[in-house]
């Protein structure tokens, strides 16, 4: 890490974002022959070329390396910002940093956060939503509730399984003749979580039809998006039920096929950074978490009876 030309990685990043020589120079309030200087030292030591010589008034423009070099440092400068940022946020006793994924954020944790400040109003519970959380010490998370089939290394315990079942919107239900079957959903548009532990091809295998087209149909980036895709009548969502229960509870979606589920292989985690005891806030947030787990696993059960009359 020591012999990584920092400087020189910064200056390149921020020639790609600000557009030019000039403009990074200015950006850093400088002399552009300094940026220029930078990217030499960092050609030099990398071996290879990261921008290509301009002709005339041509701009400079990067090399195909200097593109994906510079937006890679820009991203792991955006991190370390966040990071920073976060260990120098004014804390209390009753400060609670917990980092989580954008869809249970979104669509699990965001809701009920009001329940849990009615409870407890003296916590401060602060939200960061982070792809990656395999190590809290770096952003200096007090928690993270996170997914995965084992527990990552350090302090962990389980917070929930999950499954997966068909959801669509009540619109889309009946233009599709009412699906109660698997062989219901055969000619349905299937809609599709790029994650692939919500496929319609685990479906297909363990509950069928043979015939469904797994192969057709639009992919989203997110459980939020497809969900918010099934509840706008797009199509079918093969859904998590974990992050769906809330818009079954309000009929936004429903549960075509009763109790035919499948099981997810990644569970959800209560992840705790190593080498720290939790602080009695964070003990607090963690009995809280469980009990409302608890309290979703009990309130919805596997058949949408409320909507079969639709």
């Amino acid at each position: 890490m020591n012999d990584l030309p920092l400087a020189a990685l910064r200056a390149l990043a921020a020639v790609h974002s600000e557009g030019g020589l000039r403009a990074a120079a200015r950006h850093f309030g400088v002399a552009h022959s300094s940026v220029s200087r930078h990217l030499r030292e960092l050609e030099k030591w990398l071996g290879v070329p990261l921008r290509s010589e301009p002709s005339g008034r041509q701009r400079l423009v990067l090399t195909d390396d200097g593109e994906r070099l510079a937006r890679a440092v820009a991203a792991g400068l955006l991190e370390i910002e966040s990071a920073v940022a976060s260990v120098r946020e004014p804390k209390t006793s009753q400060s609670v940093l917990l980092g989580t994924r954008p869809s249970f954020a979104s669509r699990w944790l965001l809701p009920r956060l009001p329940y849990l400040e009615q409870s407890h109003p003296h916590l401060e519970i602060s939200v960061i939503v982070e792809k990656r959380l395999e190590d809290l010490e770096v952003g200096g998370l007090d928690m993270a509730v996170t997914m995965g089939a084992r527990p990552i290394p350090g302090r962990s315990e389980l917070l929930a399984d999950d499954s997966l079942y068909p959801v669509m919107s009540p619109a889309y239900w009946r233009r599709l003749g009412r699906p109660s079957k698997p062989v219901d959903l055969v000619g349905a548009r299937l809609l599709h979580d790029r994650d692939p532990q919500a496929s319609w091809e685990i479906w297909k295998k363990e509950q069928g039809p043979p015939t469904l087209d797994t192969a057709v149909g639009p992919r989203f980036t997110s459980t939020d998006l497809v969900l918010k895709a099934a509840a706008q009548g797009q199509g079918v969502a093969l859904a998590r039920h974990r992050m769906a229960t809330d818009d079954l509870q309000s009929g936004l979606l429903l549960r075509p096929l009763g109790d035919l589920v499948v099981a997810v292989e990644k569970s959800y985690w209560i992840v705790l950074p190593r080498n720290r005891l939790p602080r009695p806030a964070i003990q607090t947030v963690i009995a809280w978490l469980h009990r409302q787990v608890k309290g979703q696993s009990a309130s919805v059960g596997p058949l949408a009876e409320s909507n079969r009359g639709l």
